[in-house]
């Protein structure tokens, strides 16, 4: 039993069938420890209104290519909490000196829930998003949730744009299966989750202030958040690096000018009534 027992802690793909009829001696009181956790496979992929480019149907990569994209997942102190392994998870560098539509683009956060109401988060997962928009684990390849395989919804966050949900669940198991997040025809959970623009569906930017919703005006707004991140009393003024205002994701917080954050904020809840609000559709 013992060469058994070494065999699976291994993560060897050895039937117990065989090993039974290898006479290795593998009863009902036989002990396994140290075996690989259980998993199941995601192949997500999804598109960021912020850094979204028409032209090249791809998203931008500036935080890589300016070098403040964290090698540390940033999700943990964005808020997010972790069901499951997940917090403090590393990138593997290599995947920053990838450059074209694989790209890496930002760290995005991954939910599996419940089938029957979404409202119970079962397993999360880290994911970086590419330039193309496939989601892969920060160390590459499909994304891993530990998990039961089963039927779960899946959910996509980030630190500044609004999280979606697939209304529908999807049988996941350790073999992975592809979710597209960016197909219009895909159902979302809710009214409008994602924002429809160049025959594809994006989430919406502008969530400089971490919560379920985007505010331009009124208390605990987005605008003002991204005027205090640059001063305060400059307008023009601005500020480079990882910040959650940044919802270009352009490395840089910018409250007037070209490709300013305060103008995505303002397309996202409707670009003509200021004091409309846009809610995240998520149970």
């Amino acid at each position: 039993a013992a060469h058994a027992v070494e065999a699976v802690a291994a993560g060897d793909e050895i039937a117990v069938d065989a090993l039974l009829l290898a006479g290795q001696g593998i009863t009902a009181q036989s002990e396994f420890t140290d075996c690989p956790p259980i998993v199941v496979r995601v192949e997500p992929k999804l598109l960021l209104d912020g850094p979204y480019d028409e032209q090249t149907d791809l998203l931008a990569d500036s935080l890589r290519v300016q070098g403040v994209l964290p090698v540390i997942e940033p999700n943990t102190a964005a808020g997010f909490t972790h069901v499951g392994p997940g917090a403090g998870e590393t990138l593997d560098p290599a995947l920053l000196s990838v450059a074209g539509p694989d790209a890496v683009v930002d760290w995005v956060f991954l939910e599996l829930r419940d089938a029957a109401s979404g409202t119970q988060v079962q397993a999360t997962a880290n994911g970086l998003v590419q330039r193309d928009g496939d989601v892969v684990s920060p160390q590459g390849g499909p994304v891993v949730f530990e998990a039961d395989a089963g039927n779960y919804r899946l959910v996509a966050r980030h630190r500044n744009h609004l999280g979606v949900m697939t209304d529908a669940a999807f049988t996941l198991s350790r073999d992975p299966i592809p979710v597209d997040l960016s197909d219009p025809a895909l159902a979302t959970f809710g009214t409008d989750a994602r924002r429809l623009r160049d025959g594809k569906a994006l989430l919406w930017a502008g969530n400089a202030m971490f919560d379920n919703e985007l505010r331009y005006t009124g208390a605990a707004n987005d605008r003002d958040a991204m005027l205090q991140r640059i001063g305060g009393v400059v307008p023009t003024a601005t500020v480079g690096g990882y910040w959650v205002e940044d919802v270009t994701l352009d490395g840089l917080v910018r409250y007037t000018g070209s490709g300013n954050d305060r103008d995505r904020l303002l397309e996202s809840i409707g670009g003509a009534v200021p004091t409309a609000v846009r809610v995240e559709q998520l149970p």
